[in-house]
Formats: C-alpha cells, sequence, structure tokens
C-alpha cells in the first residue's frame, strides 16, 4: 500500500490516535504492539469509539457482537467506503512514514533537539524566544521517542512557521530513525553524558547515537548545526563542510560565537543571572559596541547557561529582536519538576525530579554546593540532600551510584536521604529509604524547617511526590 496513497486518506481525516479509548470521530486510530501490549487487538474498540479507520499489522482475533469490518490490504478506502480495518506490514514504520510525508508539505525550518541533560529544557526556551516572531510547532511534554515524534509532525499545520522538534534516545540508531523521518533542518546537541549506559552500552555509545543528528544534518546542503562551543565531544563531531553557528561562556574562545557568562546573583536567591552579546564579528560589521544583554531568569543551575545560550543562538540566526530574546528568556518559568524552585512556607526546595543520571546529578549537586544561603556562614549547614536512584544504567549502576555518594560525602553535606535500591547499595553513613512512600512516612512523623533542600531522582522514583510533605 502505497504512503502517498494513505496519506491522501489522512488528509481527509487528519487525526490519528494510538489510544483506543481516546478516539475522536472520524479520526485514524494506529494499532502499535509492544512487549505488553497489542493494539491490534482493540482497533474494533476503536471503530466503535468513533475512529473512521484503523491500521492494523495483525487482525484481530475476535470482534464483538459478531461486527462485521472490511479489511483494506493492497487499495487505500476512500470516504465512499465503509469504517473498516487498513492491513500493513509495520503499523509504527506505517506512522512514522505518514509522519514523514506530513512533514514534506511544509517548506519551513524544522530545529531538532537531542542531549542526554537539558533538551526539554532548551526546547522550551528556543520555543519561548521564536514565539516572540512566529507561530511556532514544538514538541509537547517529552513525546520524544519513535511514536512521540511522529505524532508531533503530524500536529503541522498551514498556520505553522517554525517547528522545534525534541528527540530523545536509549539505543543505538534511535536519533538517526527519528532524524530521517522529521528530516530536520537544524539541530542542537545539547551536550553527551552517562545516561541510558544499559541501552546504549558505553559513554562512547552514547556519544555516537547522539551524533546522529550531525551525521543527518550533514546530508543536508541546508543543514545547520547549533554547537555548544564548549564542548569538545561535540566539537570533535563538527567537519569542514558543515554549517555551524557556534555559542559559548568564553567571549574568547571562538571569535564567531554569541557568548555568554554567569553573573553571580544576590545570596537569597538561587535563580539564575546571566548575560549574552551577540557574536564579536557581527558587532564590528555593524559598528555596534560589545554591549550586553542581561537577563534575570526563573531557573536554577549554572548549568543551564548553555541552554539559555543555544536559545539566544537560534534567536538572532531566525532574525528575533534582541530584547525579545531577553523578554522569552526572562518569562520563561519551568515546570514538571526540572529544576524549580519551591517555597512550601516550611522549606524551600529545589525539585528535579523528572530525570537523573550520573551527569545530570553532579551538575545538580555542584550547583546546590554553590548556592550560599543569605546570612549563613556555614552554608552547608542548612542544606539537606533527598536524592533518588538514577535507573538504566545497567553494569555501571553500582560504580556510578557509588561515585555519587563519594562526592557527597565531600561537600560538608550530612543531612542526606538517599531513596531507591541502588542508592541502598552503597557504602556510606547517610540514611536509605527502600521507597518514596518511606520517606513520605517519615515526613508525615518529622517535617524539616527552615531548610534549603535539593529532591532529584529518576521519575520513576517518584520524588516529585514529596513536595507537598516538605
Amino acid at each position: 500500500m502505497e504512503i502517498k496513497e494513505l496519506y491522501k486518506l489522512y488528509t481527509q481525516h487528519p487525526c490519528i490516535t494510538t489510544d483506543s479509548r481516546n478516539c475522536p470521530e472520524g479520526s485514524i486510530f494506529v494499532a502499535l504492539k509492544g512487549e505488553k501490549f497489542d493494539g491490534n487487538q482493540f482497533a474494533p474498540q476503536a471503530l466503535r469509539q468513533g475512529c473512521a479507520y484503523a491500521i492494523v499489522q495483525t487482525l484481530p482475533d475476535s470482534i464483538e457482537g459478531g461486527e462485521q469490518y472490511p479489511v483494506y490490504t493492497d487499495k487505500v478506502p476512500t470516504d465512499g467506503d465503509s469504517k473498516g480495518l487498513i492491513l500493513v506490514d509495520d503499523t509504527l514504520q506505517t506512522l512514522k512514514d505518514l509522519a514523514r510525508e506530513h512533514r514534506r508539505q511544509f517548506d519551513i525550518p524544522v530545529i531538532a533537539i537531542t542531549g542526554t541533560n537539558g533538551k526539554t529544557t532548551t526546547k522550551e526556551l528556543v520555543k519561548a524566544v521564536l514565539s516572540e516572531k512566529y507561530n511556532v510547532m514544538a514538541t509537547e511534554g517529552n513525546f520524544n521517542n519513535d511514536v512521540g515524534v511522529p505524532k508531533t509532525l503530524l500536529r503541522l499545520r498551514p498556520e505553522h512557521e517554525i517547528a522545534v522538534v525534541e528527540m530523545g534516545a536509549s539505543h543505538p540508531g534511535d536519533i538517526k530513525t527519528l532524524a530521517e523521518t522529521a528530516e530536520p533542518t537544524c539541530g542542537i546537541i545539547t551536550n553527551v553524558g552517562r545516561a541510558h549506559l544499559q541501552g546504549f552500552g558505553s559513554f562512547e555509545g552514547v556519544v555516537h547515537t547522539k551524533g546522529e543528528l550531525y551525521d543527518y544534518l550533514r546530508t543536508r546542503e541546508d543543514g545547520l548545526v547549533f554547537l555548544d562551543a564548549d564542548n569538545d565531544y561535540l566539537v570533535d563531531m563538527i567537519t569542514d563542510e558543515m554549517w555551524v553557528t557556534p555559542y559559548s561562556t568564553d567571549p574568547e574562545k571562538q571569535y564567531s560565537c554569541i557568548s555568554g557568562e554567569v553573573v553571580a546573583g544576590e545570596a537569597d536567591s538561587p535563580f539564575l543571572k546571566f548575560r549574552w552579546r551577540k557574536p564579536l564579528m557581527e558587532l564590528e560589521e555593524t559598528g555596534e559596541s560589545q554591549k550586553w544583554h542581561k537577563v534575570q531568569t526563573h531557573l536554577v543551575g549554572s548549568y543551564n547557561v548553555q541552554n539559555l545560550l543555544a536559545a539566544v543562538a537560534v534567536g538572532i540566526n531566525f532574525g528575533v529582536d534582541r530584547k525579545a530574546i531577553c523578554r522569552a528568556l526572562e518569562s520563561y518559568v519551568p515546570t514538571n519538576n526540572r529544576s524549580q524552585f519551591v517555597d512550601t512556607g516550611h522549606n524551600h526546595l529545589i525539585v528535579d525530579a523528572y530525570n537523573a543520571n550520573p551527569t545530570s546529578m553532579m551538575a545538580a549537586l555542584e550547583n546546590f554546593c554553590s548556592i550560599e544561603e543569605s546570612g549563613s556562614q556555614q552554608p552547608s549547614s542548612s542544606k539537606m540532600l533527598i536524592l533518588g536512584d538514577m535507573r538504566e544504567l545497567g553494569e555501571e549502576s553500582e560504580k556510578e551510584h557509588q561515585q555519587i555518594v563519594d562526592v557527597i560525602q565531600e561537600t560538608g553535606i550530612n543531612d542526606v536521604w538517599l531513596v531507591g535500591s541502588e542508592f541502598g547499595k552503597t557504602d556510606c553513613p547517610f540514611r536509605k529509604f527502600g521507597s518514596v512512600d518511606e520517606v513520605k512516612a517519615e515526613l508525615q512523623k518529622s517535617r524539616p524547617e527552615g531548610r534549603l533542600i535539593l529532591v532529584k531522582g529518576s521519575n520513576s522514583t517518584r520524588l516529585y511526590q514529596l513536595p507537598e510533605f516538605l
């Protein structure tokens, strides 16, 4: 069945669902199959719920009530045909092919963003900056995998002028596949770090997989990379034939870099201040002074400077006014437990409980140790850590968790709660809890008061449930 013909059917029914519990009238249900579910068995239910057609790769075992639905195998149904089942070889591949065909209908910039840490924050910052001038379609939430990216692309509409697509990976080849589906014109790799080692096999596997975005952009005449020039791993991936817009925290490092630096904030504020300026070459060409643009953000952590500079670089490239760039960055407020600062009335929290890996954990600890409470002669005295397991590290897990607790012991922070079975295996003097429920039970008996607390762990440890108890 030709994808162009199937795409014509999609244009008549421009709503795709993969959930048989959410079937808008006239939509198309794509039955996906995983290790623990088989959407093909729910195709009849989707048709009953309102879908016009269901794309399947195997026919359902039985149909309730003796319903009879036609099966289309070698021709695409038309609106005059009865609702029914469209049989294909691979429903996931069909979803990707439909998304790619839809993306090709739009001659607009598509910016792909991947990386070990910071990709969602960078995506949101880039969206905020570009929205000052353009109608932007961007990934919602973390729809960044082989299902989420196609569903994101299928949201493109004629009014959109730029698309920002987040891409996640947990195995070699993931980014290659997503890039071939989205066909981006621009790309950002935020960084490479030690995450999903169980899937990648090694840190080198992480680097290679993230680099697949550069590999794709290298094949395009219009491919543009926004490059963190401070990251040696990323710089080493760049080749002479690539178009590159670099950014850096070192104004002298790259003559043409968009540069920025952290400006120390007030003692009683953990929020990041930074300043940035245009590339020196551009300043000289226009005769402008080397003016710095100062920005007060709602982000916690100096590690976010690269994410902010990436958004600046994108904004400048697409002609967003400098004041508008600053306004967008100052207005952005993080959500979804990503570097959020929370005042509970009892304690000040830095909640970063959406994800955790050795690289992001080290960065969070370093930033947390650098924050000084107003009037405190011993900054570590009022600080507390509640850290959850870092998942999907495979054979490296025990070593990586031990390295984290070894670092903590050197910080001078003594009030440390570790949550999960992996931290439970470490050799350290800190309090250990088997689950978040045990932590909640302890907090209900004795809640800390007047503390600055970092709450960080993988999403599956559910530490995001703790702020209401703190």
